[in-house]
């Protein structure tokens, strides 16, 4: 993606900000950083290309924002004394206490002051760094995001938690996530420099709380097609509420552009209700939560579906299991447990919502010229469902690889088969991994997985720091956010795996978010990733695991090596693979 416009071509910042002709503006000079820049690029094709005139009930833009330049962060870090801190291994706590001590430049405060005393609604205070969202080391959630009510009576009061806001995401620069990232990159951490956004949020105020009717991510090409669905068709992944119930992994629902009202194959109706969204997130409006300025999450509060149907946002969003006919019915109209489908939304064809993201979609591919995933968030009129509101949050290329790789019907018999999936993610050959680092199946038990991860945490650092590659086999969805239904790892911790295998247990059975940041980093650095469903029943020779050197083990990991390198093939094109020893 040619994102090298001039930053002259944005508008420097106007204090009026809402009142402002502007929506794009920017503080400072130096670069915007890698999610600003997507932005910038993308905004002027959005504009061009769509043709509002098919989408009369919708309000299509990028949310007014402001970028807060990589010249102010160098400033910022020079005149505090903050490298050495920066670059140490002091926790990430001590790191974000340093920087809360610090002074933002005298330069920059009187915007900001400005900027507040004109806005009380609230605001997204999100990275975008020198390096973020590259092709091949995209560093999708890897930086902070930080949300904050604005809705205080006193400006001071709002302009001091502004200026919170903006030095925890200075500081998430140098948490150990992001320096374990990099490390596993071909960047040094003194390389990186950071800008920062500060953006309206799109929703509606409630009780006590702020949020969009509904976030989601859409790609333009899918890895785990089903039904009549092809690869190029996309995916769409939708949840209530803001999208970081997506972009941390946790449940949404997915489907394909090309066939919106297509269920996806779940087993059951019993299945369905086990794997549906029971919560979301949303801006805590009401009572102030206690103070506590280096957390992420801060000013945001997870909120149960009863909180939603009260602010009466399911009627578009959610389908009804009646126990009497034993169906499944679009909308709330009858009683029964909640299913978040969005069937009145894509199924009744209610609004042009699955219209307009296909033609985003090619729009944004087009301009990139390769396959894309863009966040958004929409937000909608509950009383007659008009005046929606598609708010364009980001847009990042996609790695979409055109290998031929052939699997031969012997090799699926080999006496050297490991295992194999017809649940795979990625495409190409892999002969040159010996390494291999497994939870021990005699081990494993959900309510040690934040342990688990830990031993992972360490395990990996020495093996990137020796730059050995390494196969990672273990149990549930790696990255998820749940510890119940996976290893909650996150991308920094697993970083020097070339190829992970997931084998799913009766009660840790989740499909894998496509729009989930962990799974961008992972189809971006190209990891061959192996999902063996419980249904498949999967065979894995943990015999010839277990058989193997020992190089380390602790209380629930083993790291082995083989005399050999594996040999590990995947075929793109029907998304199966084989792993031969």
């Amino acid at each position: 993606m040619n994102t090298s416009s001039n930053i002259s071509r944005i508008s420097t910042f106007n204090r009026e900000f809402f009142d402002s002709k502007e929506e794009f503006t920017c503080i400072g000079e130096g670069s915007l950083g890698g999610k600003a820049k997507g932005l910038a690029f993308i905004k002027d094709f959005i504009t061009s290309k769509l043709d509002i005139k098919d989408y009369p009930d919708f309000i299509i833009n990028i949310p007014r924002l402001t970028v807060i330049s990589t010249s102010i962060f160098d400033s910022f870090m020079k005149r505090n004394d903050l490298y050495e801190t920066a670059y140490s291994d002091m926790p990430d706590d001590r790191i974000a206490h340093r920087f809360q001590l610090a002074d933002l430049p005298a330069e920059l405060l009187g915007d900001l002051r400005g900027l507040i005393a004109k806005v009380h609604s609230p605001l997204a205070i999100r990275s975008s760094s020198l390096l973020e969202d590259a092709m091949y080391e995209p560093f999708a959630g890897i930086y902070g995001t930080k949300m904050i009510p604005n809705n205080q009576f006193e400006t001071d009061v709002r302009f001091h938690k502004l200026t919170e806001a903006i030095k925890f995401v200075y500081a998430s620069t140098f948490f150990k996530k992001a320096k374990d990232y990099i490390l596993a990159t071909n960047n040094k951490i003194e390389d990186e420099k950071m800008a920062v956004i500060i953006q309206e949020i799109v929703g509606q105020r409630y009780p006590g709380r702020f949020y969009p009717n509904f976030a989601g991510v859409a790609r333009s090409y899918n890895y785990y097609p089903t039904g009549r669905s092809k690869p190029e068709d996309g995916v769409v992944d939708l949840a209530i509420g803001l999208g970081k119930t997506i972009v941390d992994g946790g449940i949404s629902w997915s489907y394909s552009p090309a066939q919106p009202k297509a269920q996806p194959p779940f087993g059951s109706v019993k299945y369905l209700i086990e794997q549906t969204q029971k919560s979301y997130w949303s801006v805590n409006m009401g009572k102030s939560p206690a103070y506590d300025p280096i957390k992420e999450t801060e000013y945001l509060m997870e909120l149960g579906l009863k909180e939603a149907e009260e602010d009466g946002i399911l009627d578009m969003t959610v389908s009804t299991y009646d126990a009497s006919s034993d169906r499944v019915v679009p909308g709330t109209g009858a009683k029964g447990v909640r299913i978040v489908n969005f069937a009145p939304l894509l199924g009744l064809n209610m609004m042009p919502f699955n219209r307009l993201i296909k033609d985003i979609l090619k729009i944004c591919s087009d301009a990139v010229g390769t396959a894309v995933e863009i966040e958004f968030a929409v937000n909608f009129d509950t009383k007659n469902f008009s005046q929606a509101r598609f708010g364009f949050l980001q847009v990042r290329p996609m790695v979409v690889s055109n290998d031929i790789v052939e699997i031969a019907d012997e090799e699926l018999t080999s006496d050297k088969l490991f295992t194999l999936s017809r649940f795979v993610l990625g495409n190409g050959i892999i002969d040159s991994i010996r390494d291999v680092v497994y939870v021990k199946p005699d081990r494993f038990d959900a309510k040690f997985t934040n342990r688990i991860a830990k031993e992972l945490e360490e395990i990996n650092l020495e093996l990137t720091k020796s730059k050995t590659p390494y196969m990672l086999v273990g149990f549930g969805r790696w990255g998820s956010s749940d510890p119940w239904l996976g290893i909650p790892v996150n991308w920094g911790q697993i970083s020097g795996a070339k190829v992970i295998i997931e084998s799913m247990l009766p009660n840790m059975n989740v499909d894998l978010s496509q729009g989930s940041h962990f799974f961008h980093n992972i189809t971006s650095f190209r990891i061959l990733y192996f999902s063996l469903p419980y249904s498949e029943k999967p065979s894995i020779k943990w015999d010839w695991l277990n058989e193997a050197k020992t190089i380390c083990e602790t209380d629930f990991i083993r790291h082995i090596r083989f005399d050999t390198p594996l040999m590990v093939k995947v075929d793109g094109r029907t998304s199966r693979g084989i792993i031969l020893i």
